[in-house]
């Protein structure tokens, strides 16, 4: 490890937000980790007087080390850095989250840039704690799938990150009881009713005393359930935002595909063609499906030939994604997973599985070397 002293990067030691590289005593010594936080100007005097120093090379920028990585480092990237993400969703409440956030947002846009296949990918993926975790899973995914319609509709970069940071915050006021409702059989109660019907004002709230300025950002938290038709809430407004209508779409597609107790998730394509039907002809909505396609990259499928694995990339069309192979024509698994090119008649897909119909575990690194190759 090459050092630096760390009063040569002092301005980036903000009192009350995650230190962004780990510091280290004179002797190499790790006296605080990357993300913990300073609550004192005087604890940072102290660190600086003590001589503690950083590593060089975490002090090269996000977008350089992730425009810099190899494909076989990218999981990884994109675990930790949602992981980075999801402990400052739930530390919303505390003071800093906004500089939180700003910390934690520009790697997951980098690495939507790098890699828009895997980006998706993130979405359609559920962990072992889905249910526990929706709240904040559901957030991260609606941002991802929010930021790349965007993009795909042409929007500037400003407001693709302020879809991204609306999907992200939209329900902040609720990311706990959102966790109650994914594990509860019950029809919600009415002081949970309430709740979620007053939660796009008060998530709203909570981003203005955490110190949000941003008009656009805010009014699309605040409008993420208004309808064109005047049935949303929390007024029923008939001309929400742009940015809301598309945080809106986002937060729906997502929803379809997480599972809750009780109901498993809806698989790719059908939500696609529910979107389709619900909302029928609207340019947002088009360009949401025809981004992930019929089958995303997350997405587990059965083949022509009979062999079941999971779409890694998308195709020349929406309709021939490339498939790591998990299981041969008669259900054996294999020892590797192996590349399909969809486009080829006798590997074409036959049917989208549910998530739980392959139950094989296969690295993520494992199966990205397929679309790699």
């Amino acid at each position: 490890m090459q050092f630096t002293p760390l009063t040569v990067v002092q301005h980036r030691v903000e009192i009350g937000a995650p230190l962004p590289f780990n510091i280290r005593d004179n002797d190499g010594t790790l006296l605080l980790a990357r993300g913990q936080w300073l609550k004192t100007a005087d604890q940072r005097e102290a660190l600086f007087n003590r001589g503690a120093l950083v590593d060089l090379a975490e002090l090269r920028s996000t977008a350089q080390t992730i425009a810099l990585a190899s494909p076989d480092e990218l999981p990884g990237l994109w675990s930790r850095c949602m992981e980075a993400l999801a402990q400052t969703l739930r530390n919303s409440a505390q003071e800093g989250f906004v500089a939180a956030l700003d910390e934690a947002t520009p790697p997951v846009l980098a690495l939507l840039e790098r890699d828009k296949d895997l980006a998706i990918f993130q979405v359609l993926r559920q962990s072992g704690n889905a249910n526990v975790q929706y709240g904040v899973n559901h957030a991260m995914h609606a941002a991802i799938t929010g930021c790349l319609v965007a993009q795909r509709l042409g929007w500037t970069e400003a407001d693709a990150q302020r879809v991204f940071k609306a999907a992200l915050t939209m329900n902040i006021s609720m990311l706990e009881l959102q966790g109650q409702l994914a594990v509860q059989t019950s029809p919600p109660t009415p002081e949970q009713r309430e709740a979620i019907l007053a939660h796009p004002e008060f998530s709203r709230r909570m981003l203005e005393i955490s110190g949000v300025t941003d008009g656009d950002w805010l009014a699309a938290v605040e409008q993420h359930h208004e309808n064109a038709d005047g049935t949303g809430y929390p007024r029923g407004l008939r001309d929400p935002g742009d940015i809301a209508a598309l945080v809106r779409r986002a937060d729906i597609y997502t929803a379809k595909l997480s599972p809750r107790v009780g109901r498993e998730s809806i698989t790719a394509d059908k939500a696609g063609r529910m979107m389709f039907m619900q909302d029928p002809g609207h340019p947002m909505t088009a360009a949401l499906v025809k981004e992930f396609g019929v089958y995303p990259p997350g997405c587990f499928v059965r083949l022509m030939s009979g062999e079941t694995g999971l779409v890694v990339k998308r195709g020349a069309t929406v309709m021939t994604p490339i498939v790591a192979v998990l299981t041969s024509p008669y259900g054996s698994s294999l020892p590797e997973p192996l590349r399909r090119d969809t486009a080829q008649r006798d590997y074409a897909v036959h049917s989208v599985l549910g998530h739980h119909s392959v139950g094989l575990m296969v690295s993520t690194e494992a199966l990205l070397a397929v679309a790699a190759a």
